[in-house]
């Protein structure tokens, strides 16, 4: 069996082609590792990270790139489980706050940070709704002091006047504000990242990373996979398999029922709405407990969503957004703004897939259940060959998803390892909010990359060209995407523009920048 440490693998966090040839060249065909990750979001490398961490031996695959499926497509938001406690889900809302405490404090403190948002009382809030509104931010606030999460991490929520609802949200329509709520949550810097820092901790773990590998088929022993890049077959031998694939789970291992959830959210240039030192929850008219959030991103964006749609039918790599959500997300907007956004004024749409768990009976039981009553609570399912699929939960709560996976698949396997230590294992990149304030580098880079920061911008200040902006108007410079070629397993400009950057979001942008990117990708293969 390959020692983490043997001579063969390749040390530290840095993931990039050369090591994915590398690793894949031992792996594929070579001795059984102790465990197998098939998908490679939130969840499958935070499974890749949980049993490394336990020093086992692991290969972590994935047909596509890191984060290319629902975990890219997040509110980029940790949630302290507010909305499942109004539901009576007691026990995911205290999961939820748990691990929101877990990342904010403990594991990614330079990728999560306290998010305010504010809630417009205007005249389609009635004093009930805003009663309850209130309560349920009282509760949420509860929630935190049990999973104790010091106040200085997340402020107390409080009652705003109409003065200061209007200041912190200047686009809403004034007539009728009688003031507004302010509450806090976690928010990530980009959903994305924080699959990229789970992947790289897991590598500098001896775990094998390996993108654009697709899994043709599970066993309790392996998978037989194809290199996509060159499609060449091979096994993967493994002592035990996750299937951590989301809402594909069920294409690989027989009797698994997905129930896809479709959620939505808009992009809009941040200047249409103007100044945003908060984001907004608006009340969706004829719900008690449902919101369109308002999301200022920091980087000339805002993102508005979210939806919750069933799915129906194949599963595709990329979910459409359908002009009836857009629609939608629009109307509610407009119902608080002093000056609706139309149609035009969204320059980018993005949709993701929740793999909401289809616990239905068989045949007809009348009404469908909406996917918004699916409980998020997750569940880890062990098949008759042995392989274990973790299905549903959230972004938020991917740690103890992950934990849970390995376990039952060292439960099954008899495999030797001891319990999860991740949830004191920092990312690759974090550190002190005190020791993250004393890098001499720009805070939007400490946001983004924490403790590496420094080295990012290291790469601009040698190179003008790559100091500047990737595309006018737009924060992100050719250093960012230099590093994510040679640190951040980025293969190609998709990966670069779509995922560790998040340029992509915008079809406009996207184009603009292509060509900057692909110079620096193709720079990138002749120094191989």
């Amino acid at each position: 069996m390959s020692s983490p440490h043997s001579p063969e693998a390749v040390p530290g966090s840095s993931l990039s082609a050369a090591r994915r040839t590398h690793e894949l060249a031992f792996t594929v065909g070579g001795e059984p590792v102790d465990v197998l990750v098939v998908g490679l979001g939130a969840t499958g490398a935070g499974a890749a990270l949980d049993a490394a961490a336990r020093g086992l031996t692991v290969a972590a695959i994935d047909a596509h790139d890191l984060a290319f499926g629902t975990s890219r497509w997040s509110s980029k938001l940790i949630h302290g489980g507010l909305r499942y406690l109004a539901s009576g889900q007691l026990d995911v809302a205290h999961e939820s706050a748990v691990e929101r405490g877990v990342l904010m404090e403990r594991t990614a403190p330079h990728l999560v940070h306290a998010q305010p948002f504010v809630l417009p009382l205007t005249p389609l809030v009635s004093r009930p709704q805003a009663a309850l509104a209130w309560a349920g931010f009282r509760a949420g606030d509860t929630l935190r002091l049990a999973a104790r999460t010091a106040r200085a991490t997340l402020p107390a929520p409080r009652r705003l006047s109409a003065v200061e609802t209007r200041h912190l949200a200047p686009a809403l329509r004034a007539q009728g504000v009688r003031g507004g709520l302010l509450s806090w949550d976690g928010r990530l810097s980009d959903d994305a990242r924080l699959v990229t820092a789970l992947a790289r901790t897991a590598a500098a773990r001896g775990a094998r990373i390996l993108t654009r590998v697709r899994a043709l088929e599970l066993t309790g022993t392996g998978a037989r996979v194809r290199d996509e890049l060159t499609g060449e077959e091979g096994e993967i031998r493994a002592r035990a398999v996750v299937n951590a694939t989301g809402v594909w789970a069920g294409g690989l291992v027989d009797g698994i029922r997905i129930r896809p959830s479709r959620g939505t959210h808009l992009v809009l240039r941040a200047d249409r709405l103007g100044p945003l030192p908060a984001g907004l929850h608006i009340p969706v008219p004829g719900e008690t407990n449902r919101f369109v959030l308002v999301l200022p991103q920091g980087d000339g964006r805002v993102y508005v969503g979210l939806t919750d749609e069933p799915v129906d039918g194949p599963v595709p790599d990329v979910p459409k957004v359908p002009e009836t959500d857009i629609g939608f997300l629009l109307d509610v907007l407009g119902s608080v703004l002093d000056e609706p956004v139309g149609r035009a004024d969204v320059v980018g749409a993005f949709a993701g897939l929740r793999p909401l768990l289809d616990t239905a009976p068989d045949g007809p039981a009348g009404a469908p259940q909406r996917t918004s009553d699916i409980s998020r609570r997750h569940a880890v399912l062990t098949s008759e060959d042995g392989v274990v699929t973790v299905v549903g939960g959230k972004l938020t709560t991917y740690r103890r998803m992950a934990e849970d996976a390995v376990d039952a698949a060292v439960a099954a396997r008899s495999l030797a390892a001891g319990p999860s230590p991740t949830a004191r294992l920092p990312l690759v990149g974090a550190a002190s909010p005190r020791t993250l304030g004393t890098l001499r580098a720009p805070r939007r880079l400490v946001r983004r990359y924490g403790t590496e920061a420094a080295a990012v911008h290291a790469l601009a200040l040698r190179d003008a060209a790559l100091a500047a902006p990737l595309l006018p108007g737009h924060p992100v410079t050719g250093a960012e995407a230099l590093w994510a070629l040679r640190h951040e397993g980025a293969l190609d400009a998709s990966d670069v523009l779509d995922r560790r950057t998040r340029i992509g979001l915008v079809p406009e942008d996207r184009a603009a920048a292509l060509d900057a990117v692909q110079a620096l990708v193709e720079g990138a293969r002749a120094a191989r």
